[in-house]
């Protein structure tokens, strides 16, 4: 009921706004406009899918996302920036256009924005584990935004173009062009990936004024940027390649490497957190450190597709984003503490890691083997630091993780459980 509502409304504002586009463009220039706009769109979502590749978002949560930015949020902030444009320009005549463009878009189109990382999160809260999640929907957002956005600037230049008699390639469509899909295609979601970032620090912190004040410094931030962009478009030629190259492309900078260490930083956690599994029975030793590589999980998801097909990739990819998200939530409990929700999601994760692990263990293992230098277990592998979780860094009554379920034979055979339960025995795992 409540996902056929949002299509609904998703998709009534999105012909609202497209035929508002068309009325205000020409036909012949909305369907350019929508074809240029268009191109940049595959690259971007490729981007930021690479990012949440470890951990990856529901697919509701991205469609959402998108549709948010390229229906609702265009729509909403097209009519609020005409209106307020309209009073600015009978209040102040002078100052309205760079009011509007410094002030006004950038305030109304990232609150827009950010509606929907806050939706998210306050609603599909359980998909949201850290930085690259927030990173994620903040920029699949954007991105949905600038594609609607494009489709009017591109618009409106290809009628100039018409109306002068000029050529598109050296006109103003080319320019246009040039300038929001080649030169700056990451704006949007740089600004409001700073949003998403708030968001996100606020649901990993513990105090109460993080929770406020994180994503009410992010939201200020996307403003900010967005305003000093807008601003700079007004310097002219020297000033705006000024802004850009000393200011907006450092920025654009950290934020690729903070999203690049926040993803390897996930990756991490996956080695660290899952022996905890290993150790109990539910995974085998080689599983962690496999999981702990990106290289080694499409290896294991070639394996599976030689030895079962289909059927067996889907099941080896579930297992892969199971076990990353157990990792996550275990971490997730060590540094905030457990929720008291913790064990049944837990247990639920648990469950279906199991009913996944016939193929998917040991192709992770073999790939391991393929991918990874393997050294001999130790003696006492198990009691190895890192290898079992800290109870003295959890909140007290921390959950022990059970062991799997060995009173069926098929549970007892499965990889890394010897018969009749107990304590895993691999003779290699790879090397941390």
């Amino acid at each position: 009921m409540r996902v056929g509502g949002i299509t609904v409304l998703l998709v009534s504002c999105g012909l609202t706004v497209l035929e508002l586009l068309r009325r205000t463009v020409g036909t012949e220039g909305f369907l350019v406009g929508v074809a240029l706009s268009a191109l940049p769109v595959p690259l971007l979502v490729a981007a930021f899918w690479w990012v949440g590749r470890v951990h990856p978002q529901p697919r509701r949560n991205l469609l959402f996302a998108f549709g948010w930015g390229s229906c609702a949020a265009t729509l909403i902030a097209v009519l609020t920036n005409e209106r307020v444009g309209d009073w600015l320009t009978s209040v102040d005549p002078g100052d309205s256009e760079r009011l509007t463009l410094t002030v006004v878009a950038p305030v109304v189109e990232e609150t827009t924005k950010g509606l929907a990382v806050l939706l998210v999160f306050a609603f599909r809260r359980s998909g949201v584990r850290g930085v690259v999640d927030g990173v994620v929907i903040a920029g699949l957002t954007a991105t949905g935004f600038a594609f609607t956005e494009n489709i009017l600037y591109l618009g409106k230049a290809f009628g100039e173009d018409r109306a002068e008699g000029s050529e598109a390639l050296d006109g103003a469509t080319a320019a246009t062009f040039l300038m929001r899909a080649v030169v700056s295609p990451f704006a949007h979601p740089l600004f409001t990936a700073m949003a998403g970032l708030g968001f996100a620090l606020a649901c990993t912190g513990r105090r109460r004024s993080r929770r406020v004040l994180a994503p009410a410094g992010g939201l200020l931030t996307a403003m900010t940027l967005h305003g000093a962009w807008n601003g700079a478009s007004m310097l002219g030629p020297l000033g705006f390649l000024l802004v850009y190259v000393a200011f907006m492309v450092p920025v654009f900078g950290l934020m690729v490497w903070l999203a690049v260490r926040a993803r390897g930083d996930q990756l991490r956690t996956v080695a660290r957190q899952l022996p905890a599994y290993a150790v109990t029975g539910w995974m085998a030793p080689a599983v962690p450190s496999a999981l702990s590589s990106m290289a080694t999980r499409r290896v294991a998801i070639d394996l599976a597709r030689a030895a079962g097909g289909e059927a067996a990739v889907r099941d080896a990819r579930e297992y892969q984003e199971v076990a990353t998200a157990l990792a996550l939530l275990r971490a997730g409990a060590e540094h905030r503490g457990a929720a008291p929700d913790f064990t049944v999601r837990e247990g639920e994760l648990l469950r279906r890691l199991w009913r996944c692990r016939a193929i998917a263990q040991p192709t992770l293992a073999q790939a391991a083997l393929l991918t990874q230098r393997p050294v001999r277990v130790p003696p006492g592998w198990a009691a190895r630091p890192g290898w079992v979780a800290h109870p003295g860094r959890a909140t007290p009554g921390w959950p022990a993780t059970g062991r799997p379920p060995a009173s069926t034979a098929a549970a007892s055979s499965g990889p890394g459980v010897p018969p009749g339960g107990g304590r895993p025995s691999w003779p290699v795992i790879p090397r941390w």
